[in-house]
């Protein structure tokens, strides 16, 4: 599950008891943190229509604050508090670097999230931030290190760890699997995560850890779209598998997981068509993960007499830098 279907809703999840409570005018570092928190996530909401280019300088200047102020701390627990405040704008960071298709810069601010956390001394924290290393390293096709850092999330938690963390760092090892190359250890995890999700919603009870979401059957069925495009097997991209990844967010960047499944089945054109949205969308939002994931399809296929839309996607290329 990328980093944005967890935390693209937590405003939602996360304004409404930060607002209900109005901070003590005492609690100055108190109130503080609740501002910065809210600025984070408002960063995210604008994340889904703005691109990462454009967000980076503010999120950069945002976390230069918090820095600022978490110096400016005289107790350990206002550090601690604010360190936690910090771990969520540096994640937040590493995923706009991630989108600009700076793999350096992004695993450098994922690192600093997860060392922030622990500071924080909040381990579901610093479990979710490991966790989403570990997510991050499984897209970069680093299957063995992403495995390792979702079993290293799972002793940060311990024996205890909520059921959603189970859920969703299944579907985490399903990713460094896939990556691995290994199917059916793959098909195992997301067996298991499919289930655990389903437990999840029929106890509806809500996530232990407020900047979660949630974490559904969809969001596993997504998962196994792109665990399917990574492994090249395209009866893992189902029909209805399109529904689950229709999350609305503007980028479009998991429709190229579909397009890779329709592709490794021989629909070219129907996988084109996908991907020619794709490219457009990465285009208008100068994402240069997109771009370059929609280079990797390209080069997967092999041809001395592409198709039109073929043709069109290598016009729709040919010059493009980002």
């Amino acid at each position: 599950m990328h980093r944005r279907t967890v935390l693209g809703g937590a405003l939602a999840a996360m304004a409404a008891p930060v607002l209900a409570a109005v901070p003590d005018t005492h609690d100055t570092i108190g109130g503080q943190a609740t501002a910065l928190r809210l600025t984070t996530s408002a960063y995210r909401r604008l994340d889904a229509t703005t691109p990462s280019r454009d967000l980076s300088d503010a999120i950069d200047g945002h976390i230069r604050l918090i820095q600022t102020i978490t110096r400016t701390a005289a107790q350990d627990a206002d550090r601690a508090r604010l360190a936690a405040v910090g771990s969520e704008a540096a994640s937040f960071a590493g995923w706009l670097a991630w989108d600009k298709g700076n793999h350096g810069s992004a695993r450098s601010w994922y690192g600093a999230a997860v060392k922030a956390a622990k500071a924080a001394r909040n381990p579901l924290l610093a479990a979710y931030q490991t966790g989403t290393l570990a997510q991050f390293e499984a897209h970069a096709g680093n299957g063995v290190q992403a495995l390792n850092l979702a079993r290293r999330a799972r002793r940060v938690l311990g024996e205890t760890r909520p059921a959603v963390a189970d859920a969703w760092l299944l579907s985490v090892e399903a990713l460094g699997h896939a990556a691995a190359g290994d199917r059916r250890s793959a098909d195992q995890a997301l067996t298991a995560s499919r289930a655990a999700a389903h437990a999840l919603t029929a106890d509806e009870e809500p996530p232990p850890w407020p900047w979660v979401f949630s974490f559904t059957p969809d969001k596993v069925a997504a998962c196994r779209v792109t665990c399917g495009a990574r492994l090249g097997l395209p009866d893992w991209v189902h029909a209805e598998d399109v529904e689950a990844l229709s999350t609305g967010h503007a980028k479009l960047r998991a429709v190229l997981d579909i397009a890779a499944g329709h592709l490794a089945g021989g629909r070219v054109e129907a996988a084109f068509a996908l991907a020619s949205r794709a490219l457009e969308a990465g285009l208008r939002y100068r994402s240069g993960r997109t771009v370059e994931r929609a280079r990797h399809l390209r080069r997967s296929l092999t041809t001395s007499s592409p198709p039109k839309v073929v043709r069109d996607f290598d016009e729709r290329l040919h010059g493009v830098y980002l």
